[in-house]
């Protein structure tokens, strides 16, 4: 069964291609997947995803670079800071026609406050 998610089409150029980049990087992917339903520190990522921390660490400034995920501070019992991060969106559909390439958006409907 095919199912219809409503997305942002994406018009700007250099998003579009900012977009097919991370479809084709697999740390990126995986941060983006790992992280849709509930927030995640670097050093969760690297763990769970075994990612290196500091591929982690680039991938994840990238990414909220470029508002894919969203950043919330904590401080733990030791009063350190750390960070958790949450992916923006769900899914990024692109498509090839016509010499064209058409990329949507589909936002992370689950995003609650950390």
């Amino acid at each position: 069964m095919q199912v219809l998610q409503h997305g942002k089409q994406v018009e700007e150029e250099a998003t579009r291609d900012f977009l097919l980049e991370i479809q084709a990087d697999k740390y990126c992917r995986t941060i983006l997947d790992s992280t849709v339903e509930c927030p995640k520190s670097a050093k969760q990522l690297s763990q769970d995803c075994n990612i290196p921390i500091s591929t982690a660490y680039r991938r994840v400034q990238q990414l909220h670079d470029h508002k894919l995920l969203s950043i919330s501070g904590m401080i733990n019992e030791d009063g350190k800071k750390y960070f958790l991060y949450k992916s923006k969106v769900k899914g990024i559909i692109s498509c090839f026609s016509n010499g064209k390439i058409q990329v949507k958006i589909i936002p992370n409907t689950t995003m609650t406050a950390a």
